[in-house]
């Protein structure tokens, strides 16, 4: 397995750990220390640059299966290439009232996975509050329920750690609130001595009242990473070997509760449940393709430098749970497999294996059906890893080809809008959503050019770099911009970047204050300010550079300063472009992304960034060479080989012509109709279907 790590290490982790709850996370530990004591490293555990991607499922244990059952589960998996499970360890089933322990139930699978070479991510799952609770307690309610999970982790933990089929532990089942800070004793308890620490202040630098802030939310944000680094230092006291890893769920809503660098100083893996029937409600079933890149490209920004994997995805049907009730079909399983690895997941993990029997959830979710029998979607799943494990010495140390594109979210951006829209209405603008929806709308746009945008929270881009030449940042709507990312985003500009900003960006600062009114933090930057913003109509056309673009809702007019305005026929102001240093910045202060999602046509949209990002997109080592409605390309480079994972989610066959910065040669179709490849560069896509190609770079 992994050598051990020194126990002073460990000794010292649970220490900073259990005296580190601090507003201020620069605080929490000090990044050196953090740096230093980081327990697992790459070369340390399973997961690693060379480890080769894994596909798996969720073996579901209860009490009433066999010894022979589960053996039957795990013998099913290793005839179809699944070499990775998790396993749910519920303490209920695992202790009697009086504390009585037995593990023989979850010993048979712990022996079977041995038995059959499958490793296991047990996720440690102490006694609920409720029997029928099916994701789990977020946080304890009491200071003694934080005590019995203690408790619950020296037990499970001691039992489990020696078994060779062990690959890690999962800290905490899906964090993530939907923003809500629980009303209990526990938590108001760490909210009031949170609060000790904080600065608030009634007015802000400029002498203005602040009237609304995100205490709540920072808070939530800290207390999430404060449980998660506390489960994790109390299983360090126990085991220092294994992999620590937490699946996030909902990150489209629940993303700024995630505070991921740092997390990465005491996990090991970071991972994600991607559920299109609970996570992408802000989808419709053709997009759940596009939505599962853009998870991925989020949890693989929040990794760092930490491997990562999808700990969760939808494997079969749901009958009464989920929001949307769907069967994932044999297609969209290879879709969603491919599209992780692409986005250089380590692995990927379905619920289930085997349906539950009992509770919310019993008979759903299962890639076999009641008798044990493989689905189409098993099989699907097996084609897939089978090709991984044909080829991996190409995947155990493939990367994504970098798109040197970043679409960026704030935080509190996501805060703000929660705190604004607090009446329905029938405009996207106008609804909890929207921010989400507007930087997928340049993420869809850039995805129908062939190109994989980098998905990143403001605060997880590095701006350290001395030159951002053939960069591209792009702001879509991200209603709060804090102020203290103003030096951050004119050092990108100086430094040769690009910046690209649409819609109600920076209308608010990090404390809900409006600083167009009372001198704008971005005018240098910029170029200027926004004079008013006037509604006009669900969708009406902008006139820009001889293009005709869709917005929505807001038309900004702006007064330019240091920039040149970008001016209408009919004269109207509604743009800027200015340079700072080595880099330029358009700004266009209405929603254009929205406008291009609502009308669902990117046509413009990309041509408009095709001009904007030239610099970037001629700098991807393959593209399309025009953009296709409905097509997603991935593209992993591993020395001189390269992997493109092209799929078609248009009802119709599409003809897609690559165009790659070198020379290359096909030398073979990994998944596929093997006559795909017409021609050099020409592929042949049809319906739903997935084709990944193999090529050789002549030169480097």
């Amino acid at each position: 397995m992994a050598m051990k790590t020194k126990n002073l290490k460990t000794i010292l982790l649970a220490l900073l750990t259990l005296s580190a709850f601090s507003c201020n996370n620069s605080q929490q530990m000090d990044q050196k220390a953090a740096d230093d004591l980081a327990i697992g490293s790459a070369d340390e555990i399973i997961l690693n640059d060379t480890t080769i991607p894994f596909i798996g499922a969720q073996v579901f244990i209860e009490p009433g299966q066999t010894a022979d059952e589960i053996d039957t589960w795990f013998k099913i998996m290793n005839d179809h290439h699944l070499t990775a499970c998790r396993i749910r360890l519920f303490e209920s089933y695992m202790r009697d009232e009086q504390f009585n322990w037995d593990f023989t139930l979850f010993d048979h699978a712990f022996k079977a996975a041995e038995k059959y070479d499958v490793k296991i991510w047990g996720t440690l799952y102490p006694v609920t509050g409720d029997n029928i609770n099916i994701g789990g307690d977020k946080f304890p309610d009491t200071e003694e329920k934080q005590a019995s999970i203690a408790r619950y982790i020296k037990k499970t933990v001691n039992h489990f750690k020696s078994y060779n089929s062990l690959a890690g532990w999962v800290l905490l089942n899906e964090p993530g609130v939907r923003g809500e800070v629980p009303d209990h004793e526990h938590s108001n308890n760490r909210l009031k001595e949170w609060k000790k620490s904080q600065v608030f202040p009634r007015y802000n630098e400029k002498g203005f009242p602040v009237l609304m802030n995100f205490q709540n939310e920072r808070f939530l944000m800290d207390y999430t990473t404060w449980f998660l680094q506390w489960i994790s230092a109390e299983v360090r006291k126990h085991d220092n070997t294994h992999d620590l890893h937490v699946n996030n769920h909902d990150i489209f809503v629940n993303a700024s509760e995630y505070n991921f660098p740092e997390w990465r100083k005491f996990l090991t893996s970071l991972g994600g449940s991607a559920h299109p029937s609970w996570h992408f409600t802000y989808f419709d079933r053709k997009q759940y393709a596009i939505a599962m890149s853009a998870d991925c490209e989020m949890i693989r920004s929040g990794s760092g430098n930490l491997p990562w994997f999808m700990t969760e995805i939808q494997g079969g049907n749901n009958t009464y749970s989920g929001f949307d009730p769907i069967c994932p079909t044999p297609e969209e399983i290879e879709q969603w497999l491919w599209i992780t690895i692409g986005t250089e997941g380590k692995g990927a993990i379905f619920w289930t294996l085997n349906p539950r029997s009992s509770g919310v959830e019993a008979g759903e979710w299962g890639m076999v059906n009641f008798q044990n029998k493989p689905s189409d979607r098993l099989m699907a799943a097996a084609k897939v890893a089978s090709s991984i494990e044909n080829n991996s010495d190409f995947f155990k140390t493939a990367k994504k080809a970098e798109s040197h594109i970043h679409i960026l979210y704030s935080r509190e951006a996501l805060w703000a809008e929660k705190q604004m829209t607090i009446w329905e209405s029938d405009f996207l603008a106008r609804k909890n959503g929207a921010v989400i929806k507007s930087v997928m709308a340049y993420f869809e746009a850039f995805s129908e050019m062939g190109i994989s945008p980098n998905l990143k929270e403001v605060g997880e881009f590095d701006f350290s770099k001395d030159s951002y030449k053939g960069e591209t940042i792009v702001l879509s709507n991200q209603i709060s911009l804090p102020s203290y990312y103003v030096k951050s985003f004119e050092s990108f500009v100086q430094n040769g970047g690009k910046l690209i900003v649409d819609g109600l960006s920076a209308y608010f600062d990090e404390d809900m204050h409006s600083t167009l009114i009372t001198g704008f933090d971005y005018e240098n930057l910029f170029g200027g300010n926004v004079s008013e913003y006037k509604f006009q109509k669900d969708l009406f056309n902008l006139f820009i550079n001889r293009q005709v673009l869709q917005a929505h809702a807001w038309k900004g007019f702006v007064l330019p300063v240091t920039g040149t305005a970008i001016i209408e026929p009919n004269g109207d102001k509604i743009g800027i472009r200015n340079t700072i240093g080595k880099g330029d910045v358009v700004w266009i202060p209405s929603l254009l992304g929205l406008g291009s999602r609502i009308s669902n046509k990117y046509a413009t949209l990309c041509s408009f960034l095709k001009k904007e990002a030239s610099a970037s997109i001629e700098n991807n080592l393959v593209r399309f060479a025009k953009p296709h409605k409905g097509m997603i390309m991935k593209t992993l480079v591993s020395e001189n080989l390269i992997v493109t994972i092209l799929i078609n989610k248009e009802q119709v066959s599409q003809n897609i012509e690559l165009v790659f910065n070198n020379k290359v040669t096909v030398e073979k179709v990994l998944s596929g109709k093997e006559n795909s490849v017409i021609d050099g560069s020409l592929i042949t896509v049809y319906p739903d279907e997935t084709i990944v190609v193999l090529w050789k770079l002549k030169q480097i």
